[in-house]
């Protein structure tokens, strides 16, 4: 009987049995287990292995051949004993830029960076070797079935109430009690003052005014007498589809055919309001700063803008989707060679050579605050407010309407008005108190295709109280500024936690979050129909009493006691939240809050936050106050601003002090200059994007290239 076989004999009969034939089971080379012990990496530890800074070494290898090769052609052509000695070691990556062209002998320095500072109202544009940017309004005119003061839901601007049966309001009325309360109130209290300062006030100033403003009339002025008439924008019989710049302010509102304006920007933002989608909104963005390029500065060739550099001025609390469109416009769009970033307030400083300030920025429809240092802006002392210039141009008007304005159909709407009324206020707006007394003024009403009206009228304190308004901001119509917000545009979101990405300081934090204290407490819910509210902040509480604490709490928003109640009064906190027991208000919110303040309470608040409880830095941010944009230009500003601020903050009188004009430089141009400074300076070449960069990384690479946190 034969014994059961083992499994190795039935695998030998089948022919199944593995034999050793010397040949590994995978070609994979096999990787031996590291020492845990002892084991070391270079992985991104060098230079080189990061593509920025590989980018620049390469960068600066090819310039210094570049010179080398140059240098061996002079030697060529003139001789080497006719030729100065020239190092061949040349390190030119340290002490020259990509365009110091003067060292190199080519060209003038920065002849080939275009620096753009774009505003709500008007764009600052130019080469860096200019002395001066050119100033383009920052609008298009394009074809449209009617103008924007013949829409069927427009109002004029400013807007008057009616009555049950459509007509106008007495002039008293016109605006709403809100307003004729601020008003008159305003008015008694300058009264006040003035008597106590032993000024002459007239009792009947206001009856001498209405009176006079009731039974003037015109003066009409044929156009061949008028010297100063405007040269409007013809059109021709096949006209193009859109304006730019001064042409598109002054196209006839009712031209055959019809344009209709559009601002792609608004308070520092995209201007969503009068846009429904948002390619059109960058499509304007776009073609305006294109036109300015080609006309302005004479690059009509793009295919030569290659050969450019950019520097791009943004805001200080910018938004992320503004920043990374703008570099997809510059570098996709129009082909720039590379680009760079630089905010507001540093390039204000870089224009005044101050090494350590706080820069207030008054533009036409947003004022920004920030503390700079030692070349850097201070994160947590970033301020924006929604009021600027064209607030006290609207504001203005409203008050002389109120007062029986000669000129009654004025609507800020209509191009030759708005031409109209930013020349009014620019003449006669002030802060000087001595001047508030009865006096005669004129105008010139220049309207296409009409003969000249020459309007004669007076004026009382309303000159003085529409600057005012930069301290007093309820006068300000703050309504309408939320309209369209998010509309188009989303905010850039965190993939992974989903919150906001875009940045937030603690002043501003602070700010908004005594706008909803004056709101009231219903404000954290909303009202009956989910409405968030605008209400502006006249006199932030709690918000002067940490100003004029004494410096021995142990962070800028102050202690808060361990046992508080939970229904007390919410303390910002240093991170930006504010929390009333569980509650934390959340960035959604915040947007939905108008931030209007006074402006010395703003600026203390971002001092305070940029100091960091740092009494040095706090007497130097307090002395260093400069004060730029274009609704800076109201005269005796700066003097009313720091009595304003010795008196909100008397415990640091004698530190506050408001500079002039610094380098006797146009305000509104100081910030453009700063960044042409900017981009001359061989040291910044970090920051600078190159076109490799971009088709590699994309936005991404703003992690490295800004000197900012992003």
């Amino acid at each position: 009987m034969v014994g059961k076989k083992s499994g190795k004999a039935l695998l030998r009969e089948e022919g199944l049995e593995r034999t050793d034939n010397s040949m590994s089971l995978t070609s994979w080379p096999e990787v031996n287990p590291i020492n845990q012990k002892n084991y070391y990496t270079e992985f991104l530890k060098r230079d080189d292995q990061i593509l920025p800074y590989r980018l620049q070494q390469e960068e600066r290898r090819n310039r210094m051949t570049t010179h080398a090769k140059n240098r061996d052609r002079e030697l060529a052509q003139v001789g080497l004993e006719e030729t100065t000695a020239v190092d061949p070691d040349i390190d030119l990556g340290d002490d020259v830029g990509l365009d110091d062209t003067t060292v190199l002998g080519q060209e003038q320095l920065g002849s080939k960076i275009i620096v753009i500072h774009p505003g709500s109202q008007n764009m600052r544009i130019g080469l860096a070797s200019d002395s001066l940017p050119k100033t383009v309004p920052m609008c298009i005119a394009r074809q449209w079935a009617q103008s924007e003061s013949e829409d069927r839901d427009a109002e004029p601007r400013p807007k008057r109430q009616k009555t049950n049966s459509g007509s106008v309001m007495a002039p008293e009325k016109m605006f709403g009690p809100s307003f004729a309360s601020e008003y008159t109130t305003m008015s008694a209290e300058l009264k006040t003052y003035m008597r106590s300062n032993k000024q002459r006030v007239l009792p009947n100033s206001k009856e001498l005014v209405v009176n006079y403003n009731k039974r003037i009339e015109p003066e009409t002025i044929s156009e061949h007498n008028d010297p100063l008439r405007i040269d409007w924008t013809e059109l021709t019989p096949s006209p193009p589809p859109y304006f730019t710049g001064k042409e598109a302010l002054r196209v006839p509102d009712y031209s055959s055919p019809r344009y209709k304006l559009f601002w792609p920007l608004r308070c520092g933002q995209y201007n969503e309001k009068d846009y429904d989608e948002k390619l059109h909104l960058y499509n304007d963005v776009n073609v305006i700063i294109e036109e300015a390029i080609k006309n302005q500065l004479g690059l009509r060739r793009k295919r030569e803008w290659a050969q450019y550099s950019c520097v791009f001025v943004i805001p200080d609390l910018y938004e992320r989707e503004y920043v990374t469109q703008t570099f997809d416009m510059v570098m996709r769009d129009m082909g720039f060679g590379r680009i760079a970033f630089i905010q507001e307030s540093l390039a204000a400083s870089y224009g005044a050579g101050y090494t350590i300030t706080c820069v207030v920025d008054i533009g036409a429809q947003k004022t920004s605050i920030c503390c700079v240092d030692d070349g850097m802006c201070v994160e947590e002392s970033r301020i924006n407010l929604k009021y600027g210039g064209l607030d006290v141009t609207e504001t203005f008007i409203k008050m002389m309407l109120f007062d029986h304005f000669p000129y009654e159909d004025i609507n800020l709407k209509r191009r030759y008005d708005f031409l109209l009324a930013e020349e009014i206020k620019s003449q006669y707006c002030n802060l000087k108190i001595e001047d508030v007394t009865v006096q005669p003024g004129e105008f010139h009403l220049r309207a296409p295709h009409q003969e000249t009206r020459k309007y004669s009228f007076k004026f009382y304190d309303e000159k003085y109280l529409a600057p005012r308004g930069f301290f007093q901001p309820d006068i300000f119509d703050n309504a309408p500024k939320l309209d369209g917000r998010r509309k188009i545009v989303q905010p850039s979101t965190n993939i992974y936690s989903g919150s906001l990405d875009d940045p937030l300081s603690s002043a501003q934090s602070a700010i908004i979050h005594a706008c909803v204290q004056m709101s009231g407490k219903d404000a954290i819910n909303g009202d009956s129909n989910g409405n968030l509210p605008s209400t502006p902040l006249r006199q932030p509480p709690g918000l002067l009493q940490r100003l004029n604490e004494p410096n021995d709490r142990s962070s800028p928003a102050g202690n808060s006691a361990a046992g508080d109640d939970e229904d007390s009064t919410p303390a910002p906190g240093g991170d930006g939240n504010f929390k009333t027991g569980q509650n934390v208000f959340s960035s959604v919110f915040q947007e939905e809050i108008l931030p209007i303040a006074p402006l010395e309470h703003a600026i203390l608040t971002s001092i305070l936050y940029g100091a960091r409880n740092d009494e040095r830095k706090m007497r130097d941010f307090l002395g260093g106050i400069m004060i730029i944009g274009g609704g800076s230009q109201i005269p005796m500003l700066d003097l009313f601003l720091e009595e304003a601020l010795k008196k909100a903050k008397p415990s640091n009188a004698k530190d506050v002090q408001v500079g002039a004009k610094p380098r006797d430089l146009d305000p509104q141009v100081v910030a453009w200059k700063g960044a042409s400074v900017f981009g001359r300076i061989p040291s910044t070449d970090d920051l600078w994007i190159g076109r490799i960069e971009y088709d590699r990384l994309g936005a991404r690479v703003l992690n490295n290239k800004v000197n900012w946190i992003w």
